[in-house]
């Protein structure tokens, strides 16, 4: 009887454990980074995720100088203890913006009616990107939100309740894109390289906030704060017009993608299901909006510490993408399990939005920006040399070497997890305050 080949049953099958992931699949050759379609595509969703999120947050600002300051001060009990100090320091700025006799409430409803439209278009964006693609759906939601932007402040004098609508429809506009963008990318992005790509594209929202927050308040000092609404609404045009020019929505339809890049990822996509594709990432975001709101209500009606939701919702985002990580690896050839498990290690990984993700804010309220650059620059060195290494520990793709990525992608996550715990904080910290900051805290 014939001595059975390592690696290979007694009648010559090869066992689960050397099984190629994707048996079949043509590997072809990774195309070029540089000039690529898939990186302007990632560059463009960049801008497109700035102006999104200068569109959600500018009338943050604006609002302060939308509101007359003598209504502000008649509701306010706070307001009128510390007008007699701001009005020592008051400073010479533009006025010439109309003003409104808002209370707090008012205001409250104000702010709020963006995520009535927001919440509403969520699931059926993701569906109708499914059927028409996501080009036209994102870029005519941020459209849409960019010039509503601009009719703000003839809402805003027509009364409350166009202003409120109007946000609303702001909202409706803006719930289709993230659904959208995940439907772009289940066509464009390989599956080594989604790390990368997707971090790019949805860095924008991170830096939108950061610098449209800051923007605004100068456009209000210097001009007034209609020109925050026309100025962030003509660049979300601009944005547009570029945005329908430059993408499409499969490689198969871009006109000047070259012929090895698109085949490059129809191969590395063609044994892969788009909306399977989208499926963890869709939980993600599910379990990032509930987590949010179970961890702020944890802390306002439980009496949690900062530190301690932060800490245990940051050990759930890690610990347990890291078992079902693990798990995925020894499944054999489950394709449906491997799903599931991927599904749920991925969704798990939305509570980290609530844990240290945030934290930034708990520490240093002043600095959130700064560190959060800081962090955002190391977190995406991982995106970068992460499928450089998976590539090189799997050159025959099979089960037991993914198993090997698998488990050192676990043992980082348990890391980090044991980390936080140990040194993380949810106060805000000394060296985070001075005189100025202190005393208004």
């Amino acid at each position: 009887m014939r001595s059975p080949v390592p690696g290979q049953s007694p009648d010559g099958e090869k066992v689960s454990d050397s099984t190629p992931l994707l048996q079949g699949a043509p590997q072809a050759e990774a195309a070029p980074v540089c000039c690529s379609a898939r990186y302007n595509l990632a560059v463009l969703a960049f801008f497109g995720f700035f102006v999104l999120y200068a569109l959600r947050v500018n009338l943050s600002v604006a609002l302060v100088d939308m509101v007359d300051s003598n209504t502000t001060l008649a509701n306010n009990r706070t307001s009128k203890e510390c007008a007699e100090h701001s009005a020592s320091n008051k400073v010479i700025r533009n006025q010439t913006g109309k003003r409104y006799k808002w209370d707090a409430e008012t205001q409250g409803w104000i702010l709020g009616s963006f995520f009535y439209g927001y919440i509403i278009t969520q699931i059926p964006g993701g569906y109708v990107a499914s059927k028409v693609g996501g080009k036209l759906l994102l870029g005519f939601g941020i459209l849409g939100t960019s010039v509503f932007t601009l009719f703000t402040p003839i809402a805003a004098d027509i009364g409350v309740g166009a202003l409120i609508v109007l946000r609303a429809l702001e909202g409706l506009g803006e719930g289709v894109t993230f659904p959208a963008m995940h439907a772009m990318w289940s066509s464009w992005a390989p599956p080594l390289e989604r790390s990368k790509l997707l971090s790019i594209s949805y860095a924008g929202a991170q830096l939108g906030t950061v610098i449209s927050l800051p923007l605004s308040g100068i456009i209000c000092f210097y001009m007034n704060w209609t020109y925050v609404f026309y100025f962030f609404g003509i660049v979300g045009i601009i944005w547009f017009v570029l945005w329908i020019w430059l993408v499409s929505n499969t490689p198969e339809t871009h006109t000047t993608i070259s012929h090895q890049e698109k085949e490059y990822i129809i191969s590395s996509l063609k044994n892969q299901n788009g909306i399977l594709s989208a499926v963890p990432y869709f939980g993600c975001w599910l379990c990032m909006i509930m987590s949010g709101q179970a961890a702020d209500y944890l802390r306002a009606k439980w009496n949690f510490s900062t530190e301690c939701v932060r800490k245990v919702f940051s050990l759930i985002g890690m610990i347990g993408p890291a078992v079902f990580l693990v798990a995925a690896g020894f499944i054999g050839c489950d394709y449906s399990l491997a799903v599931a498990f991927l599904t749920i290690s991925t969704t798990l990984g939305g509570f980290c939005s609530s844990g240290f993700s945030i934290n930034h804010l708990d520490i240093a309220p002043s600095y959130a920006g700064i560190l959060l650059g800081i962090t955002n620059t190391f977190a995406t060195i991982p995106g970068m040399v992460g499928p450089v290494i998976a590539k090189s520990l799997t050159p025959e793709n099979t089960i037991r070497e993914w198993q090997t990525v698998f488990w050192i992608a676990a043992a980082i996550n348990v890391f980090g997890a044991i980390f936080f715990t140990l040194f993380g904080k949810g106060e805000v910290q000394n060296w985070a305050l001075d005189d100025h900051h202190r005393h208004r805290n």
